[in-house]
C-alpha cells in the first residue's frame, strides 16, 4: 500500500474515533466528577421488609428495631415523658406533660406526633405552652449500626423541635455527649447537625461540631429523611459518626474520646418553645407539630457497610463553635 494511502487511512481512523467520543449519547458519556467528591449513597429502603433484591444479599441494611405505632398503642409503649418546666438548661418556656393532646399516634398508625400548645391567655401558667419531650425505652443496644426516621418539622419564630440522642439515665452532660441529627431554630427553614461534648464556654469551644444545612421542603407534608450511622469499637471506645440528610452525607465526626458508647444511646424527640436559640421570640397562639414516620434502627447504612467509606469521604467535618 502506498505511503500516502496508509497515512491518510490513519487520519480517517482518528477522525472517526474522535466524532464518536463527541457525540455519545448522554447515557454513553461518563458522569462528571461532583466537586471531586463521589456521589452520595443511596436512600435507606423505607419498608421495614427489604425488597427482594436486598433480602438476596445479606450485606444490606435489615431493620432490628421499629416502634409499634398502633392507634391504640399508648406513646408510653415506645417512649418514656420526660415532664417539667424548669427551663431545661435554655431558658425554655414550655411544660413538658405527659397527655394525648401533646403526644399521640397518627390514626393511620405510621407515626409518633409531638404537639407544642400555645394559649398566651391561659389563667395557669403551667397551661400557657404546653409540649412534649419524649425519651425512648429502647437504646441504639449496637456498637454499629443506622438511625433513620422521615420527619416533618414544625418552623415558626418561638419554635424548636429537636430529633437527637443522649445516653440513657443516669447519665453526665455535656461529658457523656449529645448527638442533634434534626434540629429547627425560631422560624428557620436549616437543619442544624450536631455533636456536643462540652460546655459552651471558652474552655470547652472545641467540644462541639455542627454544620447547617438548609431545607427549604423541612415543613413538607412528604417529610425529610434523616440518617444517623455510627461504627464504634467499643473495646477502644474510637469510632466515627455520620449523618445524612434524604441520602446524602451532610457531616461527620470522630467519636470524642470519653463519651459514652454508641449502644447506650436513647433517641429524644420534642419541641421547645423559646429558650436561647430562640433569642426572646415567643411564638403566636395555635398548635406546632413534629409528626415522626418512618422510625427505625437499622444494622447497617444505606447501601450496606461497604457503602460507610463512600458515604465518610462525602460528608464534611464539622465546624468548631
Amino acid at each position: 500500500m502506498p505511503f500516502r494511502q496508509a497515512l491518510q487511512g490513519i487520519f480517517d481512523k482518528a477522525d472517526k474515533a474522535w466524532d464518536d467520543l463527541t457525540h455519545q449519547s448522554p447515557q454513553q458519556a461518563p458522569a462528571p466528577a461532583y466537586n471531586n467528591r463521589p456521589p452520595p449513597p443511596p436512600p435507606i429502603p423505607t419498608s421495614s421488609k427489604p425488597p427482594a433484591a436486598y433480602q438476596q444479599q445479606h450485606s444490606q441494611p435489615q431493620v432490628y428495631w421499629r416502634p409499634n405505632l398502633h392507634p391504640q398503642a399508648p406513646v408510653s409503649s415506645n417512649f418514656y415523658h420526660e415532664q417539667g418546666q424548669h427551663g431545661w438548661g435554655n431558658n425554655e418556656a414550655q411544660n413538658y406533660i405527659d397527655s394525648p393532646q401533646n403526644s399521640f399516634h397518627s390514626p393511620q398508625g405510621d407515626a409518633v406526633i409531638v404537639r407544642a400548645l400555645i394559649n398566651h391567655g391561659h389563667p395557669d401558667p403551667g397551661q400557657k405552652f404546653t409540649s412534649a419531650r419524649l425519651s425512648s425505652h429502647q437504646t441504639l443496644g449496637r456498637p454499629r449500626g443506622c438511625l433513620s426516621a422521615r420527619i416533618i418539622a414544625p418552623v415558626a419564630g418561638g419554635i424548636w423541635p429537636a430529633f437527637w440522642l443522649l445516653p440513657k439515665d443516669p447519665f453526665k452532660w455535656p461529658e457523656d455527649g449529645e448527638v442533634d441529627i434534626m434540629e429547627a431554630w425560631n422560624g428557620d427553614a436549616v437543619n442544624h447537625t450536631c455533636l456536643h461534648w462540652g460546655h459552651f464556654n471558652g474552655e470547652d469551644w472545641n467540644k462541639h461540631r455542627v454544620l447547617e444545612t438548609p431545607i427549604p421542603n423541612i415543613s413538607s407534608p412528604v417529610g425529610v429523611r434523616y440518617d444517623f450511622i455510627w461504627d464504634e469499637d467499643e473495646s477502644t471506645g474510637r469510632g466515627r459518626l455520620v449523618w445524612l440528610i434524604d441520602g446524602v452525607p451532610v457531616m461527620r465526626a470522630e467519636k470524642p474520646p470519653g463519651t459514652r458508647k454508641m449502644s447506650e444511646f436513647r433517641i429524644l424527640i420534642n419541641i421547645a418553645v423559646g429558650g436561647n436559640v430562640c433569642q426572646g421570640t415567643m411564638p403566636s397562639d395555635g398548635y406546632y407539630e413534629t409528626v415522626v414516620r418512618e422510625l427505625a434502627m437499622w444494622d447497617a447504612p444505606p447501601g450496606g457497610w461497604n457503602e460507610f467509606e463512600r458515604a465518610w469521604n462525602y460528608a464534611k467535618d464539622g465546624k468548631t463553635m
